[in-house]
């Protein structure tokens, strides 16, 4: 008889092993899916795990790793605060696209500007609107007990459909020949979010997704709140009994995922996305969700769980192009990533007993 019998405490071992285990699983259980689709699976995995960083064409996809990594770390580490206290955001997809539109929508309002304050005032602008789109779930849980995940969730449809509207209406380029789409922000010099160093893919985003990763560290290891956090999500009545107000650690860890995801948002449409159209978003916001968990919610694994998964962006891209493999096979394929890592992490607080013998 097969049974999980709870341990007395989490295994370091495969708590730390579990990532690793997970990735694994996922070539194994993706080259079967390639399989079935009629492609190599060797050549598959091949194509997204290698060749962008060691294959013919990697000094041109190496760049793009970091291009592709830093909204994916940037919005992961908000995230990753509110995972940790037992507040589920599960809406930054929303808040990336609010930050997007505002800190954009800022720039484009007084086009053609070439004042060298205007990006400083737009990253700000950004962060405020993912705060503020964020804040939506985070009064209405405090105030009224609602589910911090359904209307996160359910807010992103609707940023989503703010989105489109300003693509074919308010921000459409009145130049553009009546296709939807804003100013491209390539051409608009003031407010353009270039590479910091030509042909490393650095740019404003890489350079906060950074600082994010170091602030996050600090607060969790070095700073009270980050120990009242820490408190929460391990022992919500404890945290209160310690003097804890839930309702401020709500707000805040709401708050901060939303700036993330909002300064993401906006160092993306003004950089690589270069201008707001109808399908600006890529779905780094419920992908940052894949890295939050991947990365232990640790701001260092958090780190490498986003170049890990910026790597499957890239890799999958050439993998359609060179293999023609269909982009729903990508997009499973990475899914699969969480779906394995939630599965074998069950090991790291229970183990596997048949009879009377423990096996692990």
């Amino acid at each position: 008889m097969i049974r999980l019998e709870k341990r007395p405490a989490p295994s370091r071992l495969w708590t730390a092993t579990t990532p690793l285990l997970a990735v694994l699983l996922t070539m194994i259980a993706g080259g079967l899916m390639f399989a079935m689709l009629g492609k190599p699976p060797f050549e598959a995995i091949r194509t997204i795990f290698w060749d962008p960083l060691f294959g013919e064409f990697a000094y041109y996809f190496r760049p793009q790793l970091l291009v592709k990594a830093g909204p994916l770390i940037l919005i992961a580490i908000g995230l990753s605060l509110g995972f940790r206290a037992g507040i589920w955001n599960i809406g930054a997809e929303g808040q990336y696209i609010i930050g997007a539109l505002v800190g954009g929508g800022l720039g484009l309002a007084v086009y053609p500007s070439d004042s060298i304050f205007l990006f400083p005032l737009m990253v700000i602008a950004g962060a405020l609107g993912g705060f503020l789109w964020a804040m939506i779930p985070a009064l209405l849980r405090t105030a009224f007990r609602t589910n911090e995940i359904l209307v996160s969730l359910l807010l992103v449809y609707v940023a989503e459909n703010l989105m489109a509207s300003m693509a074919l209406g308010l921000l459409r380029n009145p130049d553009g020949a009546g296709f939807p789409g804003s100013r491209n922000f390539q051409d608009y010099p003031a407010a353009f979010n270039e590479e910091l160093i030509a042909g490393a893919g650095v740019h404003w985003g890489v350079v906060a997704a950074i600082i994010a990763v170091i602030f996050a560290y600090i607060l969790l290891q070095r700073h009270m709140l980050g120990f009242q956090i820490k408190l929460t999500g391990q022992s919500p009545r404890a945290a209160v009994f310690g003097g804890v107000s839930p309702n401020r650690l709500i707000i805040f860890c709401l708050g901060v995922s939303g700036t993330l995801a909002g300064l993401a948002g906006l160092f993306e449409v003004t950089g690589p996305a270069g201008q707001i159209t109808t399908d600006f978003n890529q779905g780094y916001g419920f992908t940052a969700i894949i890295v939050a968990f991947l990365g232990r919610l640790h701001p260092v694994g958090i780190l490498l769980a986003g170049l890990l998964m910026a790597l499957t962006y890239i890799g999958g891209d050439a993998a359609q192009l060179n293999l023609g493999l269909p982009s729903a096979a990508i997009q499973a394929f990475q899914g699969m990533l969480l779906f394995f890592l939630l599965g074998v992490d069950v090991l790291s607080n229970f183990r596997i007993r048949i009879g009377k013998g423990e096996v692990a």
